[in-house]
């Protein structure tokens, strides 16, 4: 029970994290400011929360909890390669054109974090009832 907590609620701080670096994305890329190295970083913030609630999932997995939907699995792949691949299509460059499309990748984020959400365990006790 208290991996299937945890693991609940670093889904729900990355999907508010996601959601903010899309805000924090969109505002600056409206600015006509270019990615900076405090969004970098919380971009690498962001992917070890991604990668922590993998290790807990995993975690769950080998101890018998399986998610109600295999779908889970699908979007926390997705999400784990979304920055990654980000940086990557973007080659690392810092312009005003990146800061958009790491606007738009962190709502993808944000997206896939409620849809893993919906198809996770029923009855996590983070969730409101």
């Amino acid at each position: 029970m208290f991996l299937q907590d945890l693991h609940c609620r670093v889904a729900l701080a990355t999907l508010f994290f996601a959601f903010s670096l899309g805000a924090w994305g969109a505002g600056a890329f409206v600015l006509r400011r270019g990615v900076s190295g405090n969004y970098l970083g919380a971009l690498v913030i962001g992917e070890i929360l991604v990668l922590a609630q993998a290790v807990l999932g995993m975690a769950l997995v080998f101890g018998g909890k399986f998610p109600t939907d295999a779908l889970h699995f699908l979007y926390g792949v997705t999400i784990a390669i979304s920055w990654p691949g980000a940086y990557t299509y973007t080659h690392g460059e810092t312009g005003r054109r990146e800061m958009g499309i790491y606007a738009l990748v962190s709502f993808f984020v944000f997206g896939l974090a409620v849809r893993a959400l919906m198809t996770g365990a029923v009855g996590a006790e983070c969730l409101p009832r």
